[in-house]
């Protein structure tokens, strides 16, 4: 599973990729946080968010400060597996 997870992350657009990272570096976040933190629209969130979930690389869950909300994280693979990837890149 960690190869394929790697495989399809790399073929993601930026957009996802550059989400992949915001809750990899924050954690936990709502939509509403991620959209602040990157800088990027509320809809290119959406999608990149709906990319990430159909790969199985991000989580969603029920964010109980604010019902209305959900809870974007990081599935403990998907940490792991862009993990190697970097050390594989930055050890050359």
């Amino acid at each position: 599973m960690a190869g394929s997870d790697a495989d399809s992350l790399e073929d993601l657009p930026p957009s996802a990729k550059l989400v992949f990272k915001v809750l990899e570096y924050n954690g936990s976040l709502t939509q509403k946080q991620i959209v602040n933190e990157s800088m990027l629209s509320a809809r290119t969130v959406r999608y990149a968010l709906e990319r990430l979930e159909e790969i199985e690389i991000v989580d969603e869950d029920i964010y109980f400060a604010d019902a209305r909300q959900n809870l974007y994280t990081l599935n403990g693979d998907a940490v792991v597996a862009d993990g190697g990837a970097d050390e594989a890149c930055c050890a050359e």
